[in-house]
């Protein structure tokens, strides 16, 4: 191990997540591998190699999905509360391993590890609200216009559910789909980013180490390997009736296309173009932490994060001097180092991305107001360290238009009332999280009316980032439509059946038709 790993306890972490330097790609379980080309997974934190994960070759996968498809038979069969005892222990296992996974999310991703933290907390959180999901799994029941009759809906386990996850967000998008999932009876096929493998292998095996307890099939969890091919064997595959699949526009419109030449359904998070809209009522202080947090966290790489600010023109100047003093107290750098504010971008592709946004705006006649750079030197030997940037923009310009994944502010002006600004922000193809920072209450209610923000996430004075389990998540237009997490997303994870009993001796017919023999 290198220093920042072991200065930081990473090769502490990775033993308590049974992560090896050299992994195996494990499929179903300890006992069953991969055997495909390595993926080596080096940590945009130090440029260093972590270890090394077999992808899944088509031989493999048949095998994960024979070892799905039987465990499917026995877990579907489990009343939901006693599953629900089974996502409770893998909760309490992620208690346990909290701080050794969110060290490895941190390591592999380049997030803080305060978000790393957290984000293992979302996975705990899932696990606790899929828990008494477990014994509320409700359908229907309504009136028959027949007499004797009685008629219901339930509610049934799909089967294999097939998960995509990205790099941004490692573990708990996959946690989100995966316990609600388990509850409802389904058993789950997960293909993790390429960039974060060893992620995915250690929540395989914790996952593991639960159903092995329980004396579980194996195959009620699976992880496959590899690149864009290997989540076509899944997208492709009538055997998986639901892709829940989380990435970019662009190959969410891919993963639509296949599943639904097959009629199969899918549950698609996509790209964001968040904004915050500033009202001249609105609370500085509060739309300075709101919109710098939005913008840098995670480095700019969350799908929610604030990629533009519409400021009100008499409050314009006031606002963008606040968040230009602020991201000069950000320190850039280790984000295992909790005095950092902003770590790596993931890789140097999604440097050059960076570059040639900062590029764009300033040919289309933007103003850097906060010169962005590569930096360079000890510490960012990785090449993947950025500094977070804001330009001003006019809504019209085209990079404005396109999700940029990187810490790339963008500074809009509006006149008028609120209507122009929320235009405005409805404008892009994307349409996942907005936000408004305002005291007035009407402006707040039109933001939230019919007529206002387009976005399946719509907040009052605080910021487009970070979302709590309870509320379903999700976003409309090219963000795809997809919702998961709380509310009634389980619903997804099932298919509805409709019942009629008829409790008499007679046969008569719906709408009052005669078939008499």
């Amino acid at each position: 191990m290198n220093k920042i790993a072991t200065d930081f306890g990473i090769d502490k972490a990775l033993e308590i997540l049974a992560v090896k330097p050299i992994n195996k790609g494990t499929s179903t379980g300890s006992n069953n591998f991969s055997n495909g080309d390595s993926i080596e997974s080096y940590s945009p934190v130090d440029g260093q190699l972590i270890g090394k994960v077999k992808t899944t070759t088509k031989e493999d996968y048949e095998q994960v999905m024979d070892a799905a498809t039987s465990a499917f038979k026995t877990w579907r069969t489990m009343p939901a509360p006693q599953r629900g005892e089974i996502v409770r222990q893998f909760g309490d296992k992620l208690r346990e391993k909290k701080e050794a996974l969110g060290k490895l999310v941190s390591y592999e991703m380049g997030k803080s590890y305060q978000e790393g933290l957290g984000e293992v907390q979302e996975m705990i959180d899932i696990c606790d609200f899929a828990v008494g999901l477990s014994r509320q799994l409700h359908g229907l029941t309504m009136h028959s216009e027949r007499p004797g009759h009685r008629m219901y809906e339930q509610y049934h386990p799909l089967g294999i559910v097939g998960i995509i996850s990205a790099f941004n967000f490692p573990v708990a998008v996959w946690s989100w789909n995966t316990a609600l999932a388990w509850i409802c009876g389904d058993v789950c096929v997960w293909k993790p980013s390429e960039k974060t493998p060893l992620c995915g292998i250690a929540c395989q095996n914790i996952a593991a180490e639960v159903f092995a307890k329980n004396n579980l099939p194996e195959g009620i969890s699976c992880l496959v390997n590899g690149d864009y091919k290997v989540g076509e064997f899944m997208t492709k595959d009538s055997r998986t009736p639901l892709i829940s699949a989380t990435g970019s526009t662009r190959m969410g419109k891919i993963v639509a296309q296949e599943v639904a030449g097959r009629l199969g359904k899918s549950l698609l998070e996509l790209g964001g173009n968040n904004a915050i809209i500033v009202t001249p009522d609105a609370d500085i202080k509060m739309t300075v932490i709101g919109a710098v947090f939005g913008a840098v966290g995670t480095a700019g790489q969350r799908c929610t994060s604030t990629r533009r600010l519409i400021i009100h023109e008499s409050v314009y100047d006031k606002v963008k001097n606040a968040v230009v003093d602020a991201y000069k107290q950000l320190r850039i750098g280790n984000p295992l180092d909790e005095n950092n504010h902003v770590g790596p971008l993931i890789d140097t592709d999604a440097v050059n991305m960076y570059n040639d946004a900062l590029e764009k705006v300033v040919k289309e006649g933007g103003n850097i107001v906060v010169d962005g750079d590569v930096l360079s030197g000890e510490g960012y030997e990785s090449g993947c360290y950025v500094k977070p940037a804001i330009a001003e923009a006019k809504p019209g310009f085209e990079i404005v238009q396109h999700e940029t994944f990187a810490p790339v502010l963008y500074l809009l002006k509006y006149s008028g009332d609120v209507e122009n600004a929320i235009e405005i922000q409805n404008n892009v193809a994307q349409g996942l999280s907005s936000a408004i920072m305002t005291n007035n209450l009407r402006e707040a209610e039109r933001f939230l009316s019919h007529a206002g923000s387009d976005c399946g996430i719509a907040n009052v004075n605080i910021g487009t980032s970070g979302a709590e389990i309870g509320g379903a998540f999700g976003g409309e237009k090219d963000t795809g439509g997809g919702r998961e997490s709380g509310s009634d997303a389980w619903k997804i994870y099932m298919r509805r059946q409709t019942n009629t009993i008829n409790y008499t001796t007679d046969l008569p017919l719906a709408q009052g038709i005669k078939f008499d023999l």
